[in-house]
């Protein structure tokens, strides 16, 4: 972002405060600071009011970026616009395990009862199994586990789809989640194929790259730490890395890998971009980065310049690539997958190579993570580079 000179960058440098490690400002500074910056620019004329609907068709490039706070009006206007049902809804989140960490010699590919699904194979989900004791004890540990509390106005919000929290399914009954998500029919253990397990626990692949999978039905409103140290209870995924974990709270944004093309134009009428949370990031670094990527790409277009995408080996490639294509559908049928993302490693395509020792050796552990991500980051950066000396982009506003 500070390479594209992001004007929200560079105000976040100039107010930042101390973080160790992080980013963090003074959030008072920086807001008055980026709105000084905007009223300032000679090209830039500010009208505070709301926009009924969509804005009028005299308007032809436009960037909707209303985030969570989108009014009714402008919800009910797009929905009609795309074909869709919900915009804003009480938005139930799974957790999402990095592949490489998930331990393969007890966990196997297997879809159930081995149905081939739309460009499936029948082994689309990885499977951990559960003994009766281990079911008992996962039970327990998610009844007990600390919880956060719902918001006044979050109480009476319906969920998505009907999702209920995996943890107050546990609360109706012991058996319900083996009778529901966790149910171990039409699977069969390879390990120890004579005996059914009690329970299985399904996780389905997550992105098109496969590198991340999402534990299925398992939204929750269990805390974060809590969250970690139950789901590793879990035979298969004692070693888990998440690269997020769940939850459920209210949100708004838009089924982007079927609406938006992958400039962020809206397919049902190109001269709406959107940008920010709308989309299905998540974070305020990644709502910063769309939105500075979607007036990049608007001002390319009115000037009549051509812009390639952005690699997805480089960080904001790779986040718009997940927001508009790069995320996978359900293939059974099931709720709509989509659902708000930040930008990860999980995200980036494979290294073709895998990270050595200076000596040439093989690393393990932390020290092969490490190297990387380190590997990875270094692609980024020269993959960025190449990118942007071939593409005509338009200066950055000072």
């Amino acid at each position: 972002m500070r390479t594209l000179g992001s004007l929200i960058m560079a105000k976040g440098d100039a107010n930042q405060v101390p973080a160790g490690g992080a980013l963090a400002v003074d959030r008072d500074g920086f807001s008055d600071a980026v709105t000084a910056a905007l009223e300032a620019h000679p090209l830039v004329t500010i009208e505070r009011g709301e926009v009924a609907g969509l804005p009028p068709e005299e308007w032809s490039s436009v960037i909707v970026a209303t985030g969570p706070l989108t009014s009714p009006a402008l919800a009910e206007a797009v929905l009609g616009l795309t074909g869709e049902k919900e915009l804003a809804f009480f938005d139930a989140i799974a957790p999402i395990v990095y592949r490489e960490s998930i331990n393969m010699d007890i966990a196997w590919f297997q879809s159930r009862y081995d149905k081939v699904g739309p460009g499936g194979t029948g082994k689309d989900y990885i499977n951990c199994p559960m003994t009766k004791e281990q079911y008992e004890a996962f039970v327990d540990a998610l009844i007990g586990g600390d919880k956060t509390d719902f918001k006044e106005w979050e109480a009476n919000t319906p969920y998505f789809d009907g999702c209920l929290p995996i943890e107050v399914m546990a609360e109706r009954g012991r058996e319900t989640l083996r009778h529901g998500p966790m149910k171990p029919v039409g699977l069969t253990d390879p390990n120890n194929p004579t005996v059914k397990p009690y329970a299985i626990v399904q996780l389905r692949q997550d992105n098109a790259l496969g590198t991340l999978f999402n534990m299925v039905g398992f939204q929750t409103k269990l805390k974060y730490g809590e969250q970690a140290q139950v789901f590793r209870m879990i035979p298969g995924l004692e070693n888990a890395e998440f690269a997020r974990l769940g939850g459920i709270h209210r949100n708004t944004y838009l089924n982007s890998p079927k609406l938006l093309d992958s400039t962020l134009r809206l397919k049902a009428m190109p001269r709406l971009r959107f940008a920010g949370q709308i989309t299905g990031c998540e974070g305020y670094v990644e709502s910063a980065a769309i939105g500075l990527m979607t007036g990049r790409f608007a001002a390319a277009e009115r000037l009549g310049q051509s812009v390639s995408p952005l690699p997805s080996t480089t960080a904001l490639g790779a986040l718009i690539n997940h927001i508009t294509g790069g995320h996978i559908e359900t293939i059974d049928e099931g709720p709509r997958s989509f659902q708000p993302m930040n930008v990860n490693f999980g995200l980036f395509p494979l290294l073709d190579f895998a990270p050595k020792s200076e000596d040439g050796k093989r690393l393990r552990g932390p020290a092969k993570a490490l190297a990387k991500k380190k590997a990875l980051t270094d692609r980024a950066r020269g993959d960025l580079a190449s990118w942007l000396s071939g593409t005509q982009m338009p200066a950055a506003a000072e």
